[in-house]
């Protein structure tokens, strides 16, 4: 299955996540930053996976972009999932986190979400990632395979 990662990164660590998890996803996988993406990247795509660094409770700008710029027609019934970066801090808990909004962005536009929106911990705003994140990632990724498939097989 043809996948495409779309990300933003800040200070780097939603990129090396984005990395991961495509890395993870294996096959035909292409990662890419957000403002990037061209229309005829998501012509052929089975899985969309998009991630963005948590800014004030919301993906970044270019994210939110790449998010308005979808045509409903373009992923409609494509298998998505949603990930972003933050920090633990009570502050954040209460705006909220931008893997929910993208998730819930990308269901609108049409696409089957195909596991719950996920965070991975930095430490701090800058970063790095806390110990552990990449494997977390790894397999955050490797569950949307075994699910993916798993749908398939039923729809058969």
């Amino acid at each position: 299955m043809k996948t495409l990662v779309v990300y933003d990164s800040t200070y780097g660590n939603t990129e090396i996540v984005a990395k991961a998890i495509g890395a993870a996803i294996g096959g035909d996988v292409k990662v890419v930053r957000a403002g990037e993406v061209g229309s005829a990247d998501l012509g052929t795509i089975g899985l969309l996976i998009v991630g963005s660094p948590t800014l004030g409770g919301r993906p970044s700008p270019a994210v939110q972009d790449f998010l308005a710029g979808i045509s409903e027609s373009a992923i409609r019934g494509v298998t998505v999932a949603a990930f972003d970066t933050r920090y633990s801090s009570r502050l954040v808990g209460v705006f909220g986190y931008a893997a929910d909004k993208i998730g819930t962005g990308l269901k609108t536009k049409g696409g089957t979400l195909i596991l719950p929106p996920e965070g991975f911990i930095v430490k701090g705003k800058k970063g790095p990632l806390e110990e552990g994140e990449l494997e977390h990632a790894a397999s955050w990724a490797a569950g949307i395979v075994r699910q993916t498939c798993s749908t398939a097989s039923t729809k058969r």
